[in-house]
């Protein structure tokens, strides 16, 4: 049995971490992305739109059940042959689309739960007052729906970071991409990707940690 070339994972490692700049911009103009479109797509389903709720409906579905590797390639390979204009598209542009497609439809039906889980009463009190529907929601409902989902919506942000992992199979070089050029090159297969590993164990865990404290911080201020 061959032992690790501890050697290789140690010089190894400067050339992956210069490539996690890009792992993290895609994944948080994703995620701003897909928490700004998630909101609408929730308020569209609590209020029940006519037509607009189906079609939220059917976005929702077929994001939910269907794989993002299969999504990013609908993006980048298949959409291109209908729509002329994608043909420019790059592939961290189609893996920061597609990471926003399909993390939103999952991150709206957390933020509709949340806002469905505030209590009816304040809704009524509200209303009561003569507060519009935006008003209500802007002011009232949202702010403590956002409490509640913030810590589901740092799980995806989570998962998020991890999917990026795929872009290297849209041609994209970032730190999946360098491990597996690197391996290519040496042969070296389990330590590269061990070294990729570790990388992504390290900042999940690091983001891990700042959400155990936003629950923590949160929910003292629910007790408050």
């Amino acid at each position: 049995m061959r032992p690790l070339d501890i050697a290789y994972m140690w010089d190894l490692a400067p050339v992956i971490a210069g490539y996690i700049p890009l792992t993290l911009f895609m994944a948080i103009v994703a995620m701003v992305a897909a928490l700004a479109l998630a909101a609408i797509l929730a308020i569209i389903r609590v209020l029940k739109l006519p037509v607009i709720d189906r079609l939220v409906a059917v976005f929702i579905s077929f994001f939910r059940g269907t794989p993002l590797l299969v999504q990013l390639f609908l993006f980048y390979y298949g959409a291109p042959q209908m729509l002329s204009f994608l043909t420019s598209i790059n592939g961290v542009t189609a893996t920061i689309l597609g990471l926003t497609l399909h993390f939103s439809a999952y991150m709206a039906e957390s933020i509709r739960g949340a806002i469905l889980g505030v209590d009816r009463s304040q809704w009524e009190a509200a209303q009561s007052i003569g507060m519009t529907q935006g008003q209500l929601l802007r002011r009232v409902i949202l702010p403590q729906a956002a409490q509640t989902a913030a810590p589901t919506l740092m799980n995806y942000f989570i998962d998020m970071i991890k999917g990026t992992s795929l872009a290297f199979t849209l041609g994209v070089t970032e730190m999946m991409g360098a491990a597996q050029k690197e391996a290519a090159g040496s042969f070296l297969y389990l330590e590269a990707f061990l070294v990729v590993a570790l990388f992504y164990w390290v900042i999940v865990e690091a983001l891990s940690v700042g959400q155990r404290r936003m629950e923590a911080h949160l929910g003292k201020a629910v007790a408050r």
